[in-house]
Protein backbone atom coordinates (compact mmCIF):
# COMPACT_ATOMS: atom_id res chain seq x y z
CA UNK A 1 0.00 0.00 0.00
CA UNK A 2 1.19 3.74 -0.98
CA UNK A 3 2.29 6.18 1.19
CA UNK A 4 0.29 9.49 1.99
CA UNK A 5 2.87 12.13 1.14
CA UNK A 6 3.04 15.24 3.19
CA UNK A 7 3.61 18.88 2.46
CA UNK A 8 5.08 21.12 4.94
CA UNK A 9 4.93 25.10 4.19
CA UNK A 10 5.83 27.50 6.72
CA UNK A 11 8.26 30.77 6.87
CA UNK A 12 9.72 29.56 9.80
CA UNK A 13 12.60 27.11 9.47
CA UNK A 14 11.54 25.90 13.88
CA UNK A 15 7.98 25.41 12.85
CA UNK A 16 8.70 23.19 9.95
CA UNK A 17 11.39 20.70 12.38
CA UNK A 18 8.96 20.90 14.81
CA UNK A 19 6.11 19.60 12.52
CA UNK A 20 8.10 16.66 11.07
CA UNK A 21 9.53 15.32 14.12
CA UNK A 22 5.93 15.79 16.36
CA UNK A 23 5.03 12.43 14.91
CA UNK A 24 6.38 9.16 13.76
CA UNK A 25 4.79 9.99 10.47
CA UNK A 26 5.43 6.05 9.20
CA UNK A 27 2.87 5.14 12.34
CA UNK A 28 0.23 6.66 10.00
CA UNK A 29 1.35 5.76 6.67
CA UNK A 30 2.78 8.96 5.88
CA UNK A 31 5.44 10.23 4.80
CA UNK A 32 6.81 14.20 4.53
CA UNK A 33 7.56 14.79 0.91
CA UNK A 34 9.27 18.04 1.55
CA UNK A 35 8.96 21.51 3.06
CA UNK A 36 8.43 25.26 1.58
CA UNK A 37 8.75 28.87 3.35
CA UNK A 38 5.92 30.10 1.09
CA UNK A 39 3.03 29.41 -0.90
CA UNK A 40 4.35 29.81 -4.25
CA UNK A 41 7.10 27.66 -3.42
CA UNK A 42 4.83 25.25 -2.11
CA UNK A 43 2.64 25.09 -5.39
CA UNK A 44 6.03 24.05 -7.60
CA UNK A 45 6.28 21.19 -4.88
CA UNK A 46 2.67 19.98 -5.32
CA UNK A 47 2.98 19.96 -8.94
CA UNK A 48 6.51 17.96 -8.87
CA UNK A 49 4.87 15.46 -5.72
CA UNK A 50 1.29 15.45 -5.44
CA UNK A 51 0.94 15.33 -2.42
CA UNK A 52 -2.22 14.46 -0.26
CA UNK A 53 -2.12 16.52 3.04
CA UNK A 54 -0.62 19.84 2.94
CA UNK A 55 -0.07 21.56 6.43
CA UNK A 56 0.21 25.76 5.63
CA UNK A 57 0.80 28.79 7.79
CA UNK A 58 -1.71 31.04 6.97
CA UNK A 59 0.27 34.46 7.17
CA UNK A 60 3.44 33.99 5.07
CA UNK A 61 5.55 36.37 2.45
CA UNK A 62 4.91 35.98 -1.32
CA UNK A 63 1.78 33.65 -1.23
CA UNK A 64 -0.03 33.13 2.23
CA UNK A 65 -1.56 29.50 2.86
CA UNK A 66 -5.56 30.98 1.69
CA UNK A 67 -3.73 32.39 -1.81
CA UNK A 68 -2.24 28.35 -1.97
CA UNK A 69 -5.76 26.99 -1.19
CA UNK A 70 -7.55 28.59 -3.62
CA UNK A 71 -5.03 28.00 -6.27
CA UNK A 72 -4.58 24.36 -5.73
CA UNK A 73 -8.59 24.13 -5.43
CA UNK A 74 -9.05 25.72 -8.49
CA UNK A 75 -6.47 23.73 -10.36
CA UNK A 76 -6.35 20.38 -8.66
CA UNK A 77 -9.90 20.16 -6.61
CA UNK A 78 -10.62 18.47 -3.84
CA UNK A 79 -7.00 16.87 -3.03
CA UNK A 80 -4.79 17.98 -1.28
CA UNK A 81 -6.19 18.43 1.71
CA UNK A 82 -5.55 21.28 4.04
CA UNK A 83 -4.35 21.66 7.51
CA UNK A 84 -3.74 25.39 8.43
CA UNK A 85 -1.37 26.65 11.14
CA UNK A 86 -2.18 29.74 12.50
CA UNK A 87 -0.24 32.30 15.33
CA UNK A 88 -3.46 33.80 17.13
CA UNK A 89 -6.85 32.56 16.99
CA UNK A 90 -8.73 34.95 14.01
CA UNK A 91 -12.08 34.14 13.29
CA UNK A 92 -12.19 36.16 9.80
CA UNK A 93 -8.96 34.04 8.44
CA UNK A 94 -10.17 30.74 9.84
CA UNK A 95 -13.74 30.91 7.95
CA UNK A 96 -12.29 31.52 5.01
CA UNK A 97 -10.38 28.60 5.43
CA UNK A 98 -13.21 26.61 5.95
CA UNK A 99 -14.52 27.73 2.67
CA UNK A 100 -11.16 26.10 0.92
CA UNK A 101 -12.73 22.72 2.56
CA UNK A 102 -9.87 23.17 5.50
CA UNK A 103 -9.73 19.94 7.28
CA UNK A 104 -8.67 21.60 10.60
CA UNK A 105 -6.75 24.43 11.97
CA UNK A 106 -4.17 24.97 14.42
CA UNK A 107 -3.23 27.53 17.00
CA UNK A 108 0.76 27.63 17.10
CA UNK A 109 0.81 28.49 20.48
CA UNK A 110 -1.29 25.40 21.64
CA UNK A 111 0.37 23.13 18.81
CA UNK A 112 1.05 19.40 20.39
CA UNK A 113 1.15 16.03 19.12
CA UNK A 114 -1.99 15.13 20.00
CA UNK A 115 -3.79 18.05 18.32
CA UNK A 116 -1.78 17.16 15.34
CA UNK A 117 -2.17 13.86 15.57
CA UNK A 118 -6.05 14.35 15.57
CA UNK A 119 -6.24 16.67 12.52
CA UNK A 120 -4.09 14.89 11.12
CA UNK A 121 -6.41 11.49 11.50
CA UNK A 122 -9.34 13.48 10.71
CA UNK A 123 -7.68 14.44 7.33
CA UNK A 124 -6.94 10.77 6.89
CA UNK A 125 -9.79 10.00 7.13
CA UNK A 126 -11.36 12.39 4.66
CA UNK A 127 -9.05 11.52 2.36
CA UNK A 128 -10.11 8.00 2.28
CA UNK A 129 -13.61 8.79 1.98
CA UNK A 130 -12.80 11.26 -0.68
CA UNK A 131 -10.91 8.32 -3.01
CA UNK A 132 -13.61 6.32 -2.31
CA UNK A 133 -16.25 8.39 -2.90
CA UNK A 134 -14.10 9.09 -6.76
CA UNK A 135 -13.71 5.19 -7.21
CA UNK A 136 -17.17 4.91 -6.60
CA UNK A 137 -18.00 7.52 -9.19
CA UNK A 138 -15.87 6.15 -11.40
CA UNK A 139 -17.05 2.43 -10.90
CA UNK A 140 -20.54 3.51 -12.33
CA UNK A 141 -23.27 4.48 -9.91
CA UNK A 142 -26.65 6.17 -10.09
CA UNK A 143 -26.41 9.12 -12.40
CA UNK A 144 -22.85 9.48 -10.84
CA UNK A 145 -23.96 12.21 -8.12
CA UNK A 146 -24.27 12.42 -4.55
CA UNK A 147 -25.41 8.60 -4.13
CA UNK A 148 -24.48 8.69 0.04
CA UNK A 149 -27.62 11.74 0.52
CA UNK A 150 -29.89 9.31 -2.06
CA UNK A 151 -29.22 6.76 0.45
CA UNK A 152 -29.87 8.96 3.58
CA UNK A 153 -33.29 10.28 2.05
CA UNK A 154 -34.69 7.14 1.33
CA UNK A 155 -33.81 6.25 4.25
CA UNK A 156 -35.17 8.96 6.37
CA UNK A 157 -38.36 8.37 4.43
CA UNK A 158 -38.87 4.97 3.91
CA UNK A 159 -38.95 4.40 0.67
CA UNK A 160 -36.87 1.10 -0.09
CA UNK A 161 -39.00 -1.14 -1.60
CA UNK A 162 -37.72 -3.93 0.85
CA UNK A 163 -35.14 -4.70 3.44
CA UNK A 164 -33.06 -7.12 0.92
CA UNK A 165 -32.93 -3.44 -1.75
CA UNK A 166 -31.60 -1.47 1.35
CA UNK A 167 -28.94 -4.04 1.96
CA UNK A 168 -27.92 -4.11 -1.24
CA UNK A 169 -27.36 -0.23 -0.91
CA UNK A 170 -25.82 -0.20 2.27
CA UNK A 171 -23.35 -3.01 1.46
CA UNK A 172 -22.20 -1.45 -1.79
CA UNK A 173 -21.94 2.12 0.02
CA UNK A 174 -19.82 0.10 3.05
CA UNK A 175 -22.16 1.41 5.46
CA UNK A 176 -22.50 -0.54 8.63
CA UNK A 177 -26.34 -1.18 10.20
CA UNK A 178 -25.55 -3.98 12.29
CA UNK A 179 -26.08 -2.01 15.38
CA UNK A 180 -29.48 -1.36 17.30
CA UNK A 181 -29.78 2.44 18.30
CA UNK A 182 -30.96 4.88 15.95
CA UNK A 183 -31.84 8.58 16.82
CA UNK A 184 -32.49 11.30 14.06
CA UNK A 185 -32.13 14.91 14.09
CA UNK A 186 -33.76 17.51 11.08
CA UNK A 187 -31.19 20.56 11.46
CA UNK A 188 -31.95 23.97 9.82
CA UNK A 189 -29.28 27.26 9.15
CA UNK A 190 -30.32 30.27 9.16
CA UNK A 191 -27.67 33.07 7.86
CA UNK A 192 -27.33 36.29 10.49
CA UNK A 193 -26.33 39.01 7.61
CA UNK A 194 -26.00 36.84 5.23
CA UNK A 195 -28.31 38.70 2.83
CA UNK A 196 -26.03 40.29 0.25
CA UNK A 197 -24.10 37.38 0.05
CA UNK A 198 -24.22 36.15 -3.60
CA UNK A 199 -25.51 32.26 -4.33
CA UNK A 200 -21.46 31.20 -4.80
CA UNK A 201 -20.41 32.34 -1.29
CA UNK A 202 -24.31 31.11 -0.07
CA UNK A 203 -22.95 27.64 -1.29
CA UNK A 204 -19.53 28.01 0.73
CA UNK A 205 -20.76 29.32 3.75
CA UNK A 206 -23.58 26.15 3.81
CA UNK A 207 -20.99 23.47 2.81
CA UNK A 208 -18.51 25.03 5.42
CA UNK A 209 -21.39 25.04 8.34
CA UNK A 210 -22.10 21.36 7.25
CA UNK A 211 -18.84 20.75 7.52
CA UNK A 212 -17.85 21.61 10.87
CA UNK A 213 -21.12 20.23 12.31
CA UNK A 214 -20.31 16.89 11.23
CA UNK A 215 -16.97 16.96 12.71
CA UNK A 216 -17.88 18.12 15.97
CA UNK A 217 -21.07 15.77 15.74
CA UNK A 218 -18.94 13.16 15.42
CA UNK A 219 -16.55 13.59 18.13
CA UNK A 220 -19.73 13.41 21.13
CA UNK A 221 -21.73 10.67 19.20
CA UNK A 222 -21.14 8.52 15.92
CA UNK A 223 -23.54 10.16 13.51
CA UNK A 224 -23.73 9.98 9.59
CA UNK A 225 -24.77 13.77 8.00
CA UNK A 226 -26.16 14.46 4.90
CA UNK A 227 -27.43 17.69 3.19
CA UNK A 228 -30.70 18.08 2.23
CA UNK A 229 -31.04 21.42 0.60
CA UNK A 230 -28.90 24.36 1.10
CA UNK A 231 -30.31 24.98 4.45
CA UNK A 232 -31.55 21.88 5.54
CA UNK A 233 -29.20 18.77 6.56
CA UNK A 234 -30.16 15.74 8.44
CA UNK A 235 -28.51 13.73 11.04
CA UNK A 236 -28.72 9.81 11.63
CA UNK A 237 -26.76 9.07 15.58
CA UNK A 238 -26.10 4.98 15.65
CA UNK A 239 -24.92 3.48 18.36
CA UNK A 240 -24.56 -0.40 19.52
CA UNK A 241 -27.44 -0.65 21.51
CA UNK A 242 -30.24 1.31 23.19
CA UNK A 243 -28.16 1.08 26.70
CA UNK A 244 -25.45 3.12 24.80
CA UNK A 245 -27.82 6.02 23.88
CA UNK A 246 -27.81 9.36 25.87
CA UNK A 247 -30.20 11.93 25.09
CA UNK A 248 -28.16 14.20 26.72
CA UNK A 249 -24.95 13.62 24.85
CA UNK A 250 -26.89 13.87 21.94
CA UNK A 251 -28.00 17.72 23.03
CA UNK A 252 -24.57 18.51 23.62
CA UNK A 253 -23.24 17.25 20.35
CA UNK A 254 -25.79 19.48 18.42
CA UNK A 255 -25.51 22.43 20.68
CA UNK A 256 -21.55 22.73 20.88
CA UNK A 257 -21.62 22.54 17.18
CA UNK A 258 -24.39 25.27 16.20
CA UNK A 259 -21.81 27.51 19.24
CA UNK A 260 -18.98 26.69 17.60
CA UNK A 261 -20.34 27.69 13.56
CA UNK A 262 -22.11 29.92 15.09
CA UNK A 263 -18.69 31.65 16.43
CA UNK A 264 -17.06 31.08 12.71
CA UNK A 265 -19.33 31.96 10.31
CA UNK A 266 -22.21 34.27 12.06
CA UNK A 267 -25.49 31.15 11.28
CA UNK A 268 -27.38 29.65 13.91
CA UNK A 269 -28.32 25.93 13.28
CA UNK A 270 -31.94 24.99 14.90
CA UNK A 271 -32.57 21.44 15.57
CA UNK A 272 -35.84 19.07 16.18
CA UNK A 273 -34.46 15.26 17.60
CA UNK A 274 -36.59 12.62 17.12
CA UNK A 275 -36.85 9.39 19.41
CA UNK A 276 -34.27 6.11 19.41
CA UNK A 277 -35.44 3.12 17.74
CA UNK A 278 -34.19 -0.33 17.37
CA UNK A 279 -34.07 -1.15 13.51
CA UNK A 280 -32.39 0.88 11.09
CA UNK A 281 -35.58 0.85 9.11
CA UNK A 282 -37.73 2.30 11.70
CA UNK A 283 -35.42 5.34 11.11
CA UNK A 284 -37.87 6.96 9.02
CA UNK A 285 -40.24 6.75 12.35
CA UNK A 286 -37.80 8.86 14.26
CA UNK A 287 -37.31 11.73 11.43
CA UNK A 288 -41.12 12.14 11.34
CA UNK A 289 -40.69 13.03 15.25
CA UNK A 290 -37.58 14.86 14.17
CA UNK A 291 -39.06 17.11 11.72
CA UNK A 292 -42.60 17.34 14.30
CA UNK A 293 -40.08 18.73 17.11
CA UNK A 294 -38.37 20.83 14.29
CA UNK A 295 -41.58 22.86 13.52
CA UNK A 296 -41.93 23.53 17.28
CA UNK A 297 -38.89 25.03 16.74
CA UNK A 298 -39.29 29.08 18.00
CA UNK A 299 -36.74 31.65 17.04
CA UNK A 300 -35.30 31.81 20.10
CA UNK A 301 -33.85 28.98 22.73
CA UNK A 302 -33.66 26.40 22.55
CA UNK A 303 -31.49 25.69 19.61
CA UNK A 304 -32.05 22.17 20.17
CA UNK A 305 -35.68 20.70 20.71
CA UNK A 306 -36.91 16.92 21.73
CA UNK A 307 -40.08 15.28 20.38
CA UNK A 308 -42.56 15.35 23.26
CA UNK A 309 -43.89 12.17 24.54
CA UNK A 310 -47.31 13.02 23.50
CA UNK A 311 -49.27 10.12 21.29
CA UNK A 312 -49.87 13.63 19.17
CA UNK A 313 -46.66 13.70 17.11
CA UNK A 314 -47.56 13.80 13.68
CA UNK A 315 -49.87 16.66 13.95
CA UNK A 316 -47.61 19.01 11.91
CA UNK A 317 -45.22 16.62 10.16
CA UNK A 318 -46.68 15.18 6.81
CA UNK A 319 -45.84 11.83 6.03
CA UNK A 320 -45.25 11.26 2.60
CA UNK A 321 -44.30 7.43 2.72
CA UNK A 322 -48.29 7.69 1.84
CA UNK A 323 -47.14 7.98 -1.59
CA UNK A 324 -44.03 5.64 -0.84
CA UNK A 325 -44.91 3.84 -4.17
CA UNK A 326 -45.76 6.63 -6.64
CA UNK A 327 -42.60 8.87 -5.49
CA UNK A 328 -40.23 6.30 -6.17
CA UNK A 329 -41.78 5.23 -9.55
CA UNK A 330 -41.84 8.56 -10.54
CA UNK A 331 -38.21 9.72 -9.86
CA UNK A 332 -36.66 6.41 -10.16
CA UNK A 333 -38.14 5.71 -13.42
CA UNK A 334 -38.88 8.76 -14.89
CA UNK A 335 -42.46 8.53 -15.24
CA UNK A 336 -44.11 12.25 -15.45
CA UNK A 337 -47.63 10.22 -15.69
CA UNK A 338 -46.74 9.02 -12.10
CA UNK A 339 -45.28 12.40 -11.09
CA UNK A 340 -48.08 14.65 -12.52
CA UNK A 341 -50.76 12.70 -10.74
CA UNK A 342 -49.17 12.49 -7.41
CA UNK A 343 -48.27 16.29 -6.88
CA UNK A 344 -51.87 17.07 -7.91
CA UNK A 345 -53.25 14.22 -5.19
CA UNK A 346 -51.06 15.62 -3.00
CA UNK A 347 -52.33 20.07 -3.87
CA UNK A 348 -55.64 18.70 -3.60
CA UNK A 349 -55.45 17.15 -0.03
CA UNK A 350 -54.05 20.48 1.00
CA UNK A 351 -56.29 22.86 -0.37
CA UNK A 352 -58.56 20.98 1.51
CA UNK A 353 -57.18 21.50 4.46
CA UNK A 354 -56.48 25.45 4.13
CA UNK A 355 -55.65 25.67 8.17
CA UNK A 356 -52.72 22.75 7.87
CA UNK A 357 -50.19 25.19 6.88
CA UNK A 358 -47.32 23.48 8.46
CA UNK A 359 -48.23 19.77 6.81
CA UNK A 360 -48.35 21.43 3.42
CA UNK A 361 -44.89 23.12 3.96
CA UNK A 362 -43.60 20.30 5.26
CA UNK A 363 -44.49 18.13 2.34
CA UNK A 364 -43.65 20.47 -0.32
CA UNK A 365 -40.38 20.69 1.52
CA UNK A 366 -39.91 16.75 1.58
CA UNK A 367 -40.66 16.40 -1.55
CA UNK A 368 -38.46 19.36 -2.63
CA UNK A 369 -35.25 17.39 -0.99
CA UNK A 370 -36.30 14.29 -2.95
CA UNK A 371 -35.96 15.95 -6.23
CA UNK A 372 -32.91 17.82 -5.65
CA UNK A 373 -31.26 14.44 -4.15
CA UNK A 374 -32.69 11.55 -5.98
CA UNK A 375 -32.47 13.65 -9.58
CA UNK A 376 -29.57 14.19 -12.10
CA UNK A 377 -28.18 17.81 -11.76
CA UNK A 378 -30.94 18.17 -9.22
CA UNK A 379 -30.39 22.08 -7.95
CA UNK A 380 -29.60 23.28 -11.33
CA UNK A 381 -33.24 21.31 -12.53
CA UNK A 382 -35.16 23.43 -9.85
CA UNK A 383 -32.96 26.45 -10.46
CA UNK A 384 -34.39 26.24 -14.09
CA UNK A 385 -37.60 25.55 -13.10
CA UNK A 386 -37.85 28.32 -10.53
CA UNK A 387 -35.93 30.76 -12.43
CA UNK A 388 -38.69 33.67 -11.88
CA UNK A 389 -38.23 33.88 -8.51
CA UNK A 390 -34.87 35.95 -6.93
CA UNK A 391 -34.43 32.66 -4.43
CA UNK A 392 -34.68 30.60 -6.81
CA UNK A 393 -36.81 27.31 -5.49
CA UNK A 394 -35.89 28.52 -1.51
CA UNK A 395 -38.43 31.31 -2.12
CA UNK A 396 -41.09 28.20 -0.24
CA UNK A 397 -39.21 29.20 2.88
CA UNK A 398 -40.61 32.21 2.97
CA UNK A 399 -44.23 31.33 2.54
CA UNK A 400 -46.85 31.67 5.41
CA UNK A 401 -49.95 30.52 3.47
CA UNK A 402 -51.27 26.60 2.18
CA UNK A 403 -52.48 28.44 -1.39
CA UNK A 404 -48.89 29.89 -2.13
CA UNK A 405 -47.25 26.66 -1.24
CA UNK A 406 -49.96 25.42 -3.82
CA UNK A 407 -48.40 27.98 -6.13
CA UNK A 408 -45.33 26.82 -5.49
CA UNK A 409 -46.04 23.06 -6.09
CA UNK A 410 -47.57 23.77 -9.58
CA UNK A 411 -44.54 25.35 -11.03
CA UNK A 412 -42.07 22.12 -9.46
CA UNK A 413 -45.00 19.98 -10.66
CA UNK A 414 -45.49 21.46 -14.37
CA UNK A 415 -41.56 22.52 -14.88
CA UNK A 416 -40.47 18.70 -13.45
CA UNK A 417 -43.08 17.16 -15.48
CA UNK A 418 -41.26 19.28 -18.83
CA UNK A 419 -37.75 18.80 -17.55
CA UNK A 420 -38.34 14.84 -16.80
CA UNK A 421 -40.03 14.66 -20.43
CA UNK A 422 -37.38 16.29 -22.47
CA UNK A 423 -34.82 14.46 -20.88
CA UNK A 424 -36.27 11.15 -19.89
CA UNK A 425 -34.40 9.23 -22.91
CA UNK A 426 -30.97 10.83 -21.99
CA UNK A 427 -31.13 9.77 -18.28
CA UNK A 428 -32.74 6.15 -18.73
CA UNK A 429 -29.28 6.10 -21.96
CA UNK A 430 -27.29 7.60 -18.82
CA UNK A 431 -28.84 4.92 -16.19
CA UNK A 432 -27.89 1.97 -18.55
CA UNK A 433 -24.94 3.03 -19.47
CA UNK A 434 -23.77 2.98 -15.28
CA UNK A 435 -25.43 -0.16 -14.79
CA UNK A 436 -23.19 -1.20 -17.72
CA UNK A 437 -20.05 0.54 -15.68
CA UNK A 438 -20.88 -1.01 -12.45
CA UNK A 439 -21.11 -4.45 -14.27
CA UNK A 440 -17.53 -3.79 -15.82
CA UNK A 441 -15.94 -2.96 -12.49
CA UNK A 442 -17.23 -5.74 -10.64
CA UNK A 443 -17.02 -8.71 -13.43
CA UNK A 444 -15.49 -10.91 -10.39
CA UNK A 445 -18.77 -10.80 -8.84
CA UNK A 446 -21.84 -12.95 -8.80
CA UNK A 447 -24.00 -10.11 -10.06
CA UNK A 448 -27.76 -10.67 -10.21
CA UNK A 449 -30.76 -8.94 -11.21
CA UNK A 450 -32.31 -8.50 -7.90
CA UNK A 451 -28.78 -7.07 -6.14
CA UNK A 452 -27.69 -4.80 -9.05
CA UNK A 453 -31.08 -3.22 -9.43
CA UNK A 454 -30.98 -3.14 -5.45
CA UNK A 455 -28.00 -0.96 -5.74
CA UNK A 456 -29.42 1.31 -7.88
CA UNK A 457 -32.34 1.78 -6.06
CA UNK A 458 -34.30 0.01 -9.28
CA UNK A 459 -37.24 -2.30 -9.11
CA UNK A 460 -35.58 -5.59 -10.90
CA UNK A 461 -38.79 -6.01 -13.20
CA UNK A 462 -38.00 -2.28 -14.53
CA UNK A 463 -34.24 -2.50 -14.90
CA UNK A 464 -34.80 -5.23 -16.94
CA UNK A 465 -36.78 -3.79 -19.02
CA UNK A 466 -35.17 -0.89 -19.41
CA UNK A 467 -31.75 -2.74 -20.12
CA UNK A 468 -34.07 -4.67 -22.96
CA UNK A 469 -35.22 -1.63 -24.19
CA UNK A 470 -31.87 0.49 -24.47
CA UNK A 471 -29.51 -2.12 -24.83
CA UNK A 472 -28.28 -4.60 -27.48
CA UNK A 473 -28.35 -7.43 -24.98
CA UNK A 474 -30.63 -7.94 -22.05
CA UNK A 475 -29.40 -7.94 -18.74
CA UNK A 476 -28.40 -11.28 -18.21
CA UNK A 477 -26.73 -11.36 -21.93
CA UNK A 478 -24.74 -8.42 -20.77
CA UNK A 479 -23.16 -9.93 -17.46
CA UNK A 480 -22.35 -13.24 -19.42
CA UNK A 481 -20.26 -11.27 -22.26
CA UNK A 482 -18.59 -9.33 -20.48
CA UNK A 483 -17.57 -12.49 -18.17
CA UNK A 484 -16.51 -14.16 -20.95
CA UNK A 485 -14.74 -11.43 -22.59
CA UNK A 486 -12.84 -10.57 -19.37
CA UNK A 487 -12.25 -15.06 -19.83
CA UNK A 488 -10.88 -14.52 -23.01
CA UNK A 489 -7.83 -12.22 -21.73
CA UNK A 490 -7.15 -14.32 -18.59
CA UNK A 491 -7.28 -18.21 -20.59
CA UNK A 492 -4.64 -16.52 -22.48
CA UNK A 493 -2.65 -15.73 -19.70
CA UNK A 494 0.57 -18.22 -18.97
CA UNK A 495 -0.50 -21.04 -16.52
CA UNK A 496 -4.24 -19.84 -15.66
CA UNK A 497 -6.18 -22.88 -15.39
CA UNK A 498 -9.94 -23.02 -16.58
CA UNK A 499 -10.98 -24.15 -13.37
CA UNK A 500 -9.14 -20.76 -11.89
CA UNK A 501 -10.44 -18.51 -14.45
CA UNK A 502 -14.35 -19.99 -13.70
CA UNK A 503 -13.62 -19.32 -10.00
CA UNK A 504 -11.93 -15.50 -10.57
CA UNK A 505 -15.35 -14.59 -12.45
CA UNK A 506 -17.39 -15.88 -9.81
CA UNK A 507 -18.73 -19.06 -11.59
CA UNK A 508 -20.20 -21.68 -9.50
CA UNK A 509 -18.14 -24.71 -11.30
CA UNK A 510 -15.77 -25.22 -14.21
CA UNK A 511 -18.50 -26.59 -15.63
CA UNK A 512 -21.18 -23.82 -16.16
CA UNK A 513 -18.31 -21.83 -16.87
CA UNK A 514 -17.31 -24.31 -20.14
CA UNK A 515 -21.05 -24.08 -20.61
CA UNK A 516 -21.77 -20.37 -21.05
CA UNK A 517 -18.33 -19.71 -22.89
CA UNK A 518 -19.50 -22.23 -25.51
CA UNK A 519 -22.89 -20.55 -25.62
CA UNK A 520 -21.25 -17.23 -26.27
CA UNK A 521 -18.20 -17.85 -28.21
CA UNK A 522 -19.16 -21.24 -29.97
CA UNK A 523 -15.83 -22.68 -28.72
CA UNK A 524 -14.90 -24.49 -25.56
CA UNK A 525 -12.45 -22.43 -23.38
CA UNK A 526 -9.66 -25.31 -24.55
CA UNK A 527 -10.42 -24.98 -28.07
CA UNK A 528 -10.30 -21.20 -27.66
CA UNK A 529 -6.70 -21.76 -26.31
CA UNK A 530 -5.65 -24.00 -28.72
CA UNK A 531 -6.84 -21.36 -31.54
CA UNK A 532 -5.32 -18.88 -30.14
CA UNK A 533 -1.57 -20.21 -28.58
CA UNK A 534 1.07 -19.92 -31.03
CA UNK A 535 3.26 -22.90 -31.00
CA UNK A 536 6.92 -22.67 -30.84
CA UNK A 537 7.87 -23.77 -34.68
CA UNK A 538 5.08 -20.69 -35.25
CA UNK A 539 2.07 -24.43 -36.24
Amino acid sequence: MSMIKLLIVDDEPLVQIGIKSMLNWAEYGIEVCGTAMNGAAALSLIEEYSPEIVITDIRMPIMNGLELAKAVREKYGKIPLFIFLTSYEEFQLIKEAMTYEAVDYLIKLELSAESLAEAVTKAITRLKNLQDSMKYRDAGRPLLQGFYEKFILRLLHNLFEDEEQFLYQAKDLKMDFSESCYCTALCEIRESGNASMDNGKLINLYNSTLQMSRDIINKYVPAYVASLDMKHFAVIFHLPTMEDFNLEKVEQALKHSGEMVHNYFNVTVYAGVGRAVEQPLWISESYQEARQAFVDVSKSDPVVTFVSDGTDTQRNAFNISVFKNDITKAFDEFDTDVLYRTLTDMMELFQSHPHHFLQAVDGACNILYLALSLLPEGAETMDEIFASYSDSYRSIYRFTTVEQINEWLTIFRDGLCSVLKSKRKTYKAHVITNVQKYINNHITEKLSLNEVAGVFGLSPNYLSILFKKNSQLGFSEYIAQAKISRAKNLLLEQDTKIYEVADQLGFDSAFYFSKVFKKVTGFSPREYIQQNTITPDGE
